[in-house]
């Protein structure tokens, strides 16, 4: 009978392992065949209708560079707020930016102005209790993503790792950084990181609000709606854009696919800026297949200041069929890296949570803002190359002539790049 007891025990832990490491869904098995250059209105139907949502006209967007410009900006719109406040955010840590998020989220509570957060359980494990406890007295409703309870235990590895802040409807704010004291300051040292983080006017608003909706009808059941969270959005701007989301419970795949269909459409350049670069078969080889048309393929990640050691082996035993074909890599020196942008044939640009690795495209809840502006596009290639001046290129000779212990120590990790 204990024997029995134990099996049961065990069959009952592989199938929940089993379930929090898988989807349930068909992965992409087969290259993505390339119909269309980025140019092409093929292109723009595919990314608008294909995957949906709509490419929006008249918006506005603006580049925010570390947290020395990013926190001001959102807690100045967070203090101007004067209907609603939705954030959604993967890290909420305890130290100076956590407090002063809770005060101004709790103070605008205070006024009247609907306030709701949403936080991964995993990422706010280092939240203090005290600034929860300041929210919540204010009245700002906080919730949890999956906290852990006997009915979830098959979504603990599925985590929202989207970081999106819309005020009255209007405002929205994405890209990478978390709250914590990490990111503030001006990426000056290895204390305080290199990030990037985008404000948003006009349409495309209305689908970071629904982005945020999607999730919080999952942790809570409410729906929000009416004129305080959707109001009519005139245009801010001229720009095209669309908000793009994923999720393990509808359809995981859809941000791996909106990848590939734009490095595949790339016919000029690819500028990618990734703190967790862990290429699978099929991203690689779309890569791959760029540089071979001719594409120009640069790709910056972190150095040595890198708060994820396994993740940064693991990317590095996948590097030499794309060093082989050409692309350039480069090291991040001064700080950790922890950008997430994607721009295509200085067109396209793609911000928000999504790491270029197999758990942001098929375990995690992430948000991407599309951004479809040549101009726009042309500002963050010129910020791309300011961070490529600060950075170290790794050639394919000196990636092959790696100690073998280091090239056992990646290969290892790669074996579970699928998690990282």
């Amino acid at each position: 009978m204990p024997g029995l007891l134990v099996a049961v025990v065990l069959t009952l832990i592989a199938g929940v392992l089993v379930l929090n490491f898988t989807t349930g869904e068909k992965k992409i098995e087969q290259s993505v065949e390339r119909l269309y250059a980025t140019d092409d209105p093929a292109f723009a139907r595919a990314m608008g209708v294909l995957l949906g949502p709509a490419i929006l006209q008249g918006n506005r967007f603006e580049a925010l560079l570390n947290g020395d410009r990013i926190f001001p900006a959102m807690l100045a719109s967070i203090r101007d707020a004067k209907k609603t406040i939705t954030f959604e955010s993967y890290i909420y840590w305890s130290d100076a930016i956590g407090k002063a998020f809770a005060d101004a989220l709790a103070e605008r509570a205070r006024s009247g102005v609907k306030v709701h957060v949403l936080l991964d359980w995993v990422g706010s494990n280092k939240m203090d209790p005290a600034h929860l406890a300041v929210m919540e007295a204010a009245g700002v409703e906080v919730r949890k993503f999956h906290k852990p309870a006997w009915y979830s235990l098959a979504r603990m590895n599925n985590r929202t790792h989207r970081k999106v802040l819309v005020v009255d409807g209007k405002v929205g704010y994405t890209g990478g950084v978390g709250i914590a004291g990490l990111w503030t300051g001006d990426a000056q040292d290895p204390q305080h990181w290199r990030d990037t983080h985008f404000r948003a006017e006009g349409p495309v608003v209305a689908q970071m609000q629904a982005v945020f909706l999607d999730n919080w009808i999952k942790a809570t059941g409410v729906v929000l709606h009416g004129d305080n969270y959707f109001p009519e959005l005139p245009a801010a701007g001229k720009d095209a854009a669309q908000m793009f989301s994923s999720s393990p419970s509808g359809g995981s795949e859809s941000m791996h696919l909106m990848y590939l269909l734009a490095i595949t459409a790339a016919q000029h350049t690819i500028h990618l800026s990734s703190a967790y670069f862990v290429p699978d078969e099929l991203s690689s080889q779309a890569l791959v297949n760029a540089l071979k048309r001719g594409v120009k393929v640069q790709i910056i990640v972190p150095g040595k200041h890198s708060d994820a050691a396994i993740v940064r082996r693991a990317s590095r035993a996948r590097w030499g069929d794309l060093l082989a074909a050409g692309a350039e890599i480069y090291e991040y020196q001064p700080t950790m890296y922890h950008c997430k942008v994607l721009i295509v044939d200085s067109l396209m640009v793609s911000v928000g949570s999504t790491n270029f690795d197999p758990r942001s495209f098929r375990l995690n809840d992430e948000a991407n803002l599309n951004i479809y502006a040549a101009d726009f596009a042309r500002q963050q290639v010129a910020v791309f190359n300011a961070d490529l001046s600060r950075s170290r290129r790794i050639s394919l000779h000196e990636w092959q002539q790696r100690p073998l212990f280091e090239k056992f120590l990646e290969h290892t990790a790669s074996l579970i790049g699928a998690q990282l």
